[in-house]
C-alpha cells in the first residue's frame, strides 16, 4: 500500500461554520477553534478541494456535515455541505479487521487508511502511556 502525507492546507472558518461545530470543538476559553486543517491525503490543483469534517450527522449511517475549501487568502471560495460517507472497506483477512474509510463519497485523493497524519501520530504517542516494560 503506498500511503500519502495528509495535506496541510488550513483555513479559518467563517462564523456560519462555526455555528456548526460541536461542543468538544471549543477550547479552554469557551471559543471554538477557528481554523481547520485539510484531511484529506496530498492532492494538487488548484481547483481541488480541501475538506474538513464539521460534525456527524444524527445516526451513523447519515451524511455528516462537511466545511470545503478553494485557495486561500481572497481567492478562497467555501461551502459547506451535507456529503454521505465513503462506502470503501479495508478488509484485513489475517486479522478479521474491517474499517470503513473516514473520509466523504467521491473525496479526491486515497481513502482515510492510505493517508498518514504526522503530527496526529505524534499527538496521540504523549497521550497514550508507554506501557512498555522499562529495561
Amino acid at each position: 500500500m503506498n500511503s500519502l502525507l495528509q495535506c496541510t492546507a488550513v483555513t479559518l472558518l467563517p462564523p456560519e461554520a462555526l455555528l456548526l461545530l460541536p461542543s468538544a470543538g471549543v477550547d479552554d476559553s469557551g471559543d471554538p477553534e477557528p481554523y481547520v486543517l485539510c484531511e484529506l491525503g496530498e492532492h494538487d490543483g488548484p481547483h481541488t478541494e480541501h475538506a474538513a469534517f464539521l460534525r456527524p450527522g444524527r445516526t451513523p449511517d447519515s451524511a455528516a456535515q462537511w466545511f470545503f475549501w478553494t485557495g486561500d487568502g481572497t481567492e478562497r471560495a467555501h461551502r459547506i455541505d451535507r456529503a454521505p460517507w465513503c462506502p470503501a472497506l479495508l478488509r484485513r483477512l489475517s486479522t478479521d479487521v474491517v474499517r470503513q474509510c473516514s473520509f466523504f463519497d467521491h473525496h479526491t485523493a486515497p481513502h482515510s487508511w492510505d493517508v498518514d497524519d504526522p503530527l496526529g501520530d505524534l499527538v496521540a504517542e504523549r497521550l497514550v502511556p508507554d506501557d512498555s516494560p522499562e529495561g
